[in-house]
Order: structure tokens, then C-alpha cells, then sequence
């Protein structure tokens, strides 16, 4: 694998670079994307036994060394805030599939369950009685945005709804970061800027003071009640989430945006390589970066351009850290604009292998 990074990272532009990006993206059309891992039989979206999906079906995690940093990076990656309880002994019933993981030794800092140290996928001495769960904080979700920025979504009555942004700021937006596990917010989103709703809006008129461990806790006009449309959903982004991805297949997948002076914007892909790819990669949570995209593979934007001539060694935590232009300093156009493609995508680790078999 690092050989075939290596040699994309050295060639984003050449013919064959881009007819195997096709190849991968086309593959990819009829497959399920997103996260590689679910919370199944809980009593809401953010509890339940642990699955991970591997080798083309989901199976279960062992409880042997199960702890509270294991069950965070679970929390997290499912975007459901911080881990409240690691649960063992098929607490949400036995699974009837695969064991893939066991002995899993997380610090709770990895961005994927699959990054921690384990035994190897499929290897294990445990029986489905030993089936690891959670439970999360989360009855708030970030949507269309990235582990720490998106659509504030909240779950009541069995189901998620939207939260109206009349009266919705700072000191809202603050209380959403701090309890979906990220950092301090950067911006309180008005006006459906990370899309609209579909379904019921629960919050309107909140009003937080900014202390709140939970947007519930809040001041607000009572659960259902509101006098708004979903063209005035709310959105938050926390530190850490000044970057997107846009277009892609799935949510670890897309065209780089870039969030400055109150609009998203994208990244030229002058210099644009793979150290560069790995750190948007981690800052949206989604692993270790397998392509740095050039030439709009994704799409044009039409926004601004934020940057260009960005040069990271890869250890930076955030792409504004990396040594670039100066935001807004380009002599680029949006054919030019860099994408990725992280590893915390299954597209690349199970439907490409079919395709390839197939050739």
C-alpha cells in the first residue's frame, strides 16, 4: 500500500492516476458507503453492539479488553459525542455474523476503531457472549459536515430532527462542540448552510448560556415546538472541523473546502500530495489518506479559492497549520481544485477488489 501512495503521490496527474481513480469511483456506485462501524439493537442511534465491517459483511468486536477509551473512539467515529459506558457480555444480544476484532487496546485519540492495536481482523478466541456495545452521550449529531462541524441534529421521540436557528449562537453552538466531543466553536451556522432537513425540527429559541453539558439543558420553546422552516436549520463548526469534504461517494471522500471568513471555499492543487491529504484526512476523522486529487476529480466548486501552494509535512492537525499562500492568496481556477480519498472508506478495501477480480 505505502508503495502505491508513494507512486500516486508522485504521479496525481498522469493518465493512469486518473483512469484508476475512475475505475475505483465507478466500482463504487453500487456500493455501501460511509463508516466501518454500527451500533446495532440499542434502545436509539448512539447504543448498541459494536459491528465492524470487514471482507465485504459486518461482524462483532470481542469484550476482552474492552474499556472506556475503546468505546470513545467508537462514540466518536459514529458521531454520537463522548463514550458513557463500554459495555460487555452481549449486553445488546449476540450477533450471528463474524467476530472480527478482539483484544482491541485503543489510547481513545484514533479516528477509527480499526487504527487501534488488536489481534488481527478475524482473530480471536471468543464466542458471540462476548460481544462488545456502547452507550454515547449523543442525542446530538453533526450532519453533512465532518466529526466536528455540520447540521445540528437532535434525537427525540425515536427520531432525529433539526434544530431552528432563530436566537442560535455562539454560546449554543459552544455547548453542541463540547457535547458531540470536539473543541470550542468556531462558527454558529444559520440558514441551512450544511443543507436542509427532511424531518421534524425539535428546537427553536434555544437559548444556552454556554455551560449546559447538553443543548437539551438549554432554554428553548420545548421539544416540537417551533415556528420554522428547514431553510432555517442550524449548524455549528468546532475546532477542528474548518474543513470538509464535498462530492465524494461517501463522507471519507471528496473535494476539499476550506471554511474562512464566513463561506467554504476550496484548495488548489498546486504541490497538492499525499502529506497533504493525510492531514485533511485525520481532521475529518477519517484515517490515513490513500489518494491527493487533483484537477476537480470531484466537481468544480464556484466559491472562493482559500488556498493554494499548500505544503504540510503531515503532521499537522489542522490544513490551515501547513505552509501555504495566505488565505485567499491564489492564481488558480476551480479546475484545479484538490480532493481526496481517505482510508476509512469502503470502497477501496472491498468493492475494488471485486472490480479488479472482474478485469
Amino acid at each position: 500500500m505505502h508503495f502505491i501512495v508513494g507512486s500516486l503521490r508522485n504521479n496525481t496527474r498522469i493518465t493512469m492516476r486518473r483512469s484508476l481513480l475512475s475505475l475505483i469511483l465507478a466500482c463504487a456506485l453500487s456500493s455501501a458507503s460511509g463508516a466501518d462501524v454500527r451500533l446495532v439493537n440499542g434502545s436509539n442511534p448512539c447504543s448498541g453492539r459494536v459491528e465492524v465491517f470487514h471482507n465485504g459483511s459486518w461482524g462483532t468486536v470481542c469484550d476482552d479488553s474492552w474499556d472506556i477509551n475503546d468505546a470513545a473512539v467508537v462514540c466518536r467515529q459514529v458521531g454520537c459525542g463522548k463514550a458513557l459506558s463500554p459495555n460487555s457480555d452481549a449486553f445488546f444480544g449476540q450477533g450471528s455474523d463474524p467476530i472480527w476484532l478482539d483484544e482491541v487496546e485503543c489510547s481513545g485519540n484514533e479516528s477509527s476503531l480499526i487504527e487501534c492495536k488488536h489481534n488481527g481482523l478475524g482473530s480471536h478466541n471468543c464466542r458471540h457472549s462476548e460481544d462488545a456495545g456502547v452507550i454515547c452521550s449523543g442525542d446530538v449529531r453533526l450532519v453533512n459536515g465532518n466529526s466536528c462541524s455540520g447540521r445540528v441534529e437532535v434525537f427525540h421521540n425515536g427520531s432525529w430532527g433539526t434544530v431552528c436557528d432563530d436566537s442560535w449562537d455562539i454560546n449554543d453552538a459552544d455547548v453542541v462542540c463540547r457535547q458531540v466531543g470536539c473543541e470550542k466553536a468556531l462558527g454558529a451556522n444559520s440558514e441551512a448552510s450544511f443543507g436542509q432537513g427532511s424531518d421534524s425540527i425539535w428546537l427553536d429559541d434555544v437559548a444556552c448560556l454556554g455551560s449546559e453539558s447538553s443543548l437539551i439543558e438549554c432554554k428553548h420553546n420545548g421539544l416540537g415546538s417551533h415556528d420554522c422552516g428547514h431553510s432555517e436549520d442550524a449548524g455549528v463548526i468546532c475546532s477542528g472541523g474548518d474543513v470538509r469534504l464535498v462530492n465524494g461517494s461517501n463522507s471519507c471522500s471528496g473535494r476539499v473546502e476550506v471554511f474562512h471568513n464566513g463561506s467554504w471555499g476550496t484548495v488548489c492543487d498546486d504541490s497538492w500530495d499525499i502529506y497533504d491529504a493525510d492531514v485533511v484526512c485525520r481532521q475529518v476523522g477519517c484515517g490515513q489518506a490513500l489518494i491527493a486529487n487533483s484537477e476537480a476529480s470531484f466537481g468544480q466548486g464556484s466559491d472562493s479559492i482559500w488556498l493554494d501552494e499548500v505544503e504540510c509535512s503531515g503532521s499537522e492537525s489542522s490544513l490551515k497549520q501547513c505552509k501555504h499562500n495566505g488565505l485567499g492568496s491564489n492564481d488558480c481556477e476551480h479546475d484545479e481544485d484538490a480532493g481526496v480519498i481517505c482510508s476509512d472508506n469502503r470502497i477501496i478495501f472491498h468493492p475494488v477488489k471485486i472490480c479488479l477480480q472482474t478485469i
